[in-house]
Parts: structure tokens; C-alpha cells; sequence
């Protein structure tokens, strides 16, 4: 009966010292799929690399302090994969495959459009070479895990101000179209969504103003899994009772 861990943690360094692996002791979790690392190889203690026996493997972004992705497990994988065959965004560490069994958990965190129009064009290309890569891994057919950060919130009920973010990157037309497509055309799940369909249910709060006072979030980290193994989730949670980030980790037992 896995359970399956997504956090953004803006820093692996930064969610050390506020707690993160402490917390995650205590999770009995048996993969955890990290975002935005902003370290590189050297920075990775031992206590980041392999925390309380977790096997761990990365994907670094060769711009230093930038992205950088993550899975550990409990078991140790069978295979481990970095980078998903696109130049650009492989150099952006955005990707990290942990296959145990006929199960392949994935870590990734796709591009924010929200610094400008440079970056949300580098978003769009990204969504570009990623979807051909979601189709090919339908076909291996493995049941498959792809956790991480989005970037997208997919519907209204999904951020709290979506009037007023209806031309903002992370809630653009042609990113929601991304994602219904990912789950109409494609067929993967939104675990999280079909188990908990309740609003503010969010995972990602500014730092700006009193949004995680107020709960003015958005929900833009998923569990997007193939039909198998999304119909054995039954428990979700987002995490709140501690920060360690500007990210909650979004936590789902799966009966695999």
C-alpha cells in the first residue's frame, strides 16, 4: 500500500533547516517526489542524499541555485532515468524517473511563465515536447506516478482568485486546454482531484501579502497517474500543519 509524497521545496537547504526531513521520518512514505532543489551535486549532504535510509536520485539544473528535481524510495529502484529527451529543459533539471517493478514514479517540475513573456514561451515549449513524452510512457505500460509541480491551476475551483487570474501565466486558456487534454485525450488522472472535490484545496501560497494567512492559494502540485493505479488512491492530504515551504506537500496512499 504505497504512499506517495509531492513537495516543491524552494531550496532543499531551506526546507532542511525548517524541518522537512524530521517530518518526513515520520510519513512512513514510500516515495517522495521533491521539486525545485536549488542546489547541485556538491551542495547534497549525506543527510539530503540518503535521509533516515531512503534511496535517493536527482536531477540537477546546471544553472546553480535554479530547479532541480528529485525522487528517494524506500526500495531500491530497478532503474533510475534523468531528463525526458528535450535539450532545453533537461539542462533545467526538471525530471527524475524511479521504476520499482511495473511501477514508475516520477518527479517533475514544470516551467513558471510568471517572470515574463521570455519564460512563459519557454513554458509553452516545454508543454510542447512534454506531451508526446506523457503519450510514450502510456504505451510501456507501466502504472506510473507523475508528481511535482505544474505550474497550472486546471480549473476555477482550483485557485481562489480565478477572475482575476484569467490572463496570468499558471491560469492562461491555452494551460488549462494543456491539462484537460492530458486527462480527456490522454486518459491519465488527476488523483487528487477525484478523490477530494472539495474547493481550497489548495498547495502553493504567495509569499506576498497574508495569502497563506487567508488561504488565497492555488492548486498547481499534482498526482497525474495512469487509470490502474489512480483507481487503487483513497486517502489525500495536503499538508499544512508545519511550512516548509512556499509549497504544501501533497501526500496520497495508493492499494497498489
Amino acid at each position: 500500500m504505497p504512499r506517495i509524497i509531492s513537495a516543491n521545496l524552494n531550496g532543499i537547504r531551506s526546507a532542511h533547516k525548517k524541518g522537512f526531513f524530521n517530518w518526513l521520518e515520520k510519513q512512513s512514505a514510500d516515495f517522495i517526489c521533491v521539486q525545485e532543489l536549488k542546489a547541485q551535486e556538491a551542495d547534497m549532504v549525506e543527510e539530503f542524499l540518503a535521509p533516515h535510509g531512503y534511496h535517493g536520485h536527482f536531477h540537477y539544473a546546471e544553472k546553480k541555485g535554479y530547479s532541480g528535481t528529485g525522487v528517494y524510495s524506500r526500495a531500491k529502484p530497478d532503474k533510475v532515468s534523468t531528463g525526458f529527451g528535450c535539450v532545453e529543459f533537461d539542462a533545467e533539471g526538471r525530471y527524475t524517473r524511479a521504476d520499482v517493478g511495473n511501477l514508475s514514479v516520477i518527479s517533475v517540475y514544470c516551467p513558471s511563465g510568471s517572470s515574463g513573456p521570455e519564460r512563459q514561451e519557454a513554458k509553452f515549449r516545454f508543454m510542447e515536447a512534454f506531451l508526446p513524452h506523457l503519450q510514450g510512457l502510456q504505451a510501456e505500460g507501466r502504472e506510473v506516478v507523475i508528481c511535482g509541480d505544474w505550474n497550472i491551476a486546471h480549473n476555477e475551483i482550483d485557485l481562489k482568485n480565478y477572475k482575476g487570474n484569467k490572463k496570468n501565466s499558471g491560469f492562461l486558456p491555452e494551460e488549462r486546454a494543456w491539462m484537460t487534454r492530458i486527462f480527456d485525450e490522454l486518459g491519465l488522472v488527476d488523483v487528487h482531484r477525484g478523490l477530494d472535490k472539495r474547493p481550497e484545496q489548495y498547495t502553493w501560497w504567495s509569499n506576498r501579502g497574508q495569502a497563506y494567512a487567508k488561504n488565497v492559494g492555488w492548486r498547481i502540485d499534482y498526482h497525474v497517474a495512469t487509470p490502474g493505479i489512480a483507481a487503487t488512491a483513497h486517502t489525500v492530504s495536503v499538508y499544512k500543519d508545519e511550512r516548509f515551504s512556499d509549497h504544501a506537500p501533497l501526500i496520497i496512499d495508493y492499494a497498489l
